[in-house]
């Protein structure tokens, strides 16, 4: 698949051909959302937790007699029906952790990229470098390349580019910066656009395999 290689003002520098096997890879729409799943899941702190009969204060002694009072036979105001009591079939702390095979996970990434490949999802830019760290600059520089649209800035490596974009996107409630290393299914779904300067393509075959 080849795409325009744009400058920083969004003009076209030269044409390059993207890499078919992560671009131009079965779109598996069922494997996307298992790993799509999978992640939420995982990020779920299963932190909840209610009070069984056990657990509750006071039940120390009989709510009144057995016989006699024409009502129904009481142990304890710790049981659920009592107001106050400990509550049954409610959540307690647990792991939603779901497993799934680096290959599986990297096969939905590549079917992600190649369906934004698609759509013309996947905006590659020659070098993304900022004059310092301005959200300015970042808001002029993802205008001219993806307009209106959210954007998902991939980087290479962390270094003082990287830092640079980050900080100037910090403020950005429509863009996001992450190394291509750290791509993810969630925040390919989450944006428009994704903005792959030329020395990440590199990091994105080594993390994809």
């Amino acid at each position: 698949m080849k795409v325009d290689v744009l400058n920083m003002e969004g003009e076209k520098l030269r044409e390059m051909e993207l890499p078919a096997a992560i671009f131009e890879a079965p779109i598996n729409i069922d494997l996307m959302h298992q790993a799509y799943v999978r992640q939420m899941a995982n990020a779920r702190l299963g932190t909840h937790d209610t009070k069984v009969r056990g657990e509750v204060a006071g039940g120390g002694a009989k709510p009144y007699k057995q016989k006699g009072t024409g009502r129904a036979r009481q142990g304890s105001r710790r049981a659920a029906q009592w107001v106050g009591g400990g509550r049954i079939h409610t959540p307690h702390p647990r792991s939603y952790a779901q497993r799934m095979p680096k290959k599986m996970r990297q096969a939905a990434l590549r079917s992600a990229l190649s369906a934004k490949a698609a759509e013309a999802g996947v905006v590659v830019v020659d070098d993304l470098k900022l004059d310092g760290t301005k959200t300015r600059l970042m808001v002029t520089a993802l205008s001219s390349l993806v307009g209106d649209a959210t954007a998902l800035v991939l980087m290479s490596e962390k270094d003082l580019s990287y830092d640079m974009v980050m900080r100037s996107a910090d403020n950005l409630e429509d863009a996001k910066v992450l190394l291509a290393g750290y791509l993810n299914i969630r925040d390919l779904f989450s944006y428009d656009k994704v903005v792959l300067p030329v020395k990440a393509l590199d990091a994105l075959v080594a993390h994809l395999g």
